[in-house]
């Protein structure tokens, strides 16, 4: 769509510096620098190039299974007609869906955390998970034991402690910024889109006076207390999970504050 548009789209080009010295907005990058009067930014689980704005997200890593398509009397053995998307209620919770072909997407429950938020290829091929993904499948589905598994991928979600988006201005109403979708971001990222372009103009619509555009989240510890207390807040939720729902102290404190996280 931007390249529909007339944008231009470099890759590998990683922006270093946001410049808001002068008039407009000069992004620097290793080989050379763009000149706009106005920048958005959607850096996803990437450290946001606002300082102020890099405790405000996590990047955690989610993990998916797809099976191989299944026949007519599989499906009818789990009795999924309606095909509807799926989630269970668990605190770590398991997501599915049924591909165009008759595949299920089985996703969910470990939302991994690296110490300083680091965002590397090697943390998706993470094979504890996507075993224990399997497990909870069969779990799920045990008329389909000994179905294939025939893709399997993980992604960074950047999660923030509201599990939903927040919005906003920075240099002098120059640069725009939406970030911590928190693995919500397929249609919320197009509603980001049109609230940042509404406060780059200054247009004063629906959207713009929503709480979740007018506020912001309660940020992370920094390290080492971020990492500490994300894994223990896991360690509380699976506990949880494995006593019928009874929240550890912790949780129920988060609960009050409006606090949490999750993928």
């Amino acid at each position: 769509m931007v390249a529909e548009l007339g944008g231009e789209i470099h890759e590998h080009s990683r922006v270093t510096e946001l410049d808001t010295s002068g008039d407009g907005v000069v992004a620097h990058t290793e080989a050379g620098f763009v000149r706009a009067p106005r920048a958005v930014l959607a850096t996803n689980v990437f450290p946001s190039l606002l300082k102020r704005n890099r405790l405000k997200t996590v990047p955690v890593y989610d993990y998916a299974l797809m099976t191989e398509p299944l026949t007519d009397e599989q499906l009818d053995s789990i009795g999924w007609r309606n095909r509807q998307g799926l989630a269970d209620l668990a605190n770590q919770f398991h997501y599915y869906r049924l591909s165009r072909d008759n595949r299920i997407l089985f996703g969910g429950y470990d939302a991994i955390y690296h110490y300083g938020g680091k965002v590397r290829h090697r943390y998706e091929e993470r094979d504890g998970s996507y075993r224990r993904l399997a497990s909870h499948f069969l779990t799920t589905f045990p008329q389909l034991e000994g179905i294939r598994f025939t893709h399997r991928w993980s992604g960074a979600v950047d999660s923030s402690t509201r599990f939903c988006a927040f919005h906003g201005l920075a240099r002098g109403g120059r640069v725009a910024y939406a970030a911590g979708f928190t693995g919500l971001g397929v249609g919320a990222t197009a509603f980001a889109a049109d609230v940042m372009l509404d406060l780059l103009e200054g247009r004063h619509a629906e959207r713009t006076a929503l709480e979740m555009v007018r506020k912001q989240p309660v940020p992370f510890p920094p390290e080492p207390v971020a990492s500490a207390g994300i894994n223990f807040t896991r360690w509380a939720m699976d506990r949880a999970d494995h006593r019928e729902g009874r929240r550890h102290p912790l949780l129920r404190t988060l609960d009050a504050m409006g606090l949490g996280f999750d993928s």
